[in-house]
């Protein structure tokens, strides 16, 4: 008997919606990534892009537990001698909720040229409405 391999071929390609209203960001984030890498279907092969396309929405009502919120911190440098620069995850939270989200999940995938094109297909709202409608997105039934 051999391993199976998915073939391009055989891969389908879903839209699925993720409400984070209420959740915690690390429990979203994992989900996420399971479903963009394909962990949750049965033809999962580690070398192909076998996942799903992942819209998730109301990302400025996401959950911070424990003293988070206060103490994690974001950091980017701009290449420039001195040019650290950080921002509290509650600041961050106000002015960007998307890229919070983002960094949760692709910090959760490969970090190499398959994981870069798997993050492409994240789409992340901060608001309750997305673009993505003539897609016919599922809403993911959570299994935490």
């Amino acid at each position: 008997m051999n391993t199976f391999m998915a073939k391009p071929a055989d891969i389908v390609k879903n839209w699925y919606v993720l409400d984070a209203e209420g959740k915690a960001l690390g429990r979203l984030a994992t989900e996420a990534a399971r479903i963009l890498r394909g962990k949750h279907k049965p033809i999962f092969t580690p070398h192909l892009d076998t996942g799903d396309f992942v819209i998730i929405i109301n990302a400025e009502k996401v959950v911070l537990t424990g003293n988070k919120l206060n103490k994690k911190k974001y950091y980017r440098h701009s290449g420039y001698p001195g040019g650290i620069k950080e921002t509290v995850y509650s600041e961050l939270m106000e002015t960007k909720p998307t890229l919070a989200v983002e960094k949760a999940v692709k910090g959760m995938l490969p970090h190499n040229k398959l994981g870069r094109a798997i993050a492409k297909k994240l789409k992340v709202y901060a608001g309750s409405e997305h673009p993505h409608a003539a897609q016919q997105p599922r809403v993911w039934e959570w299994q935490l």
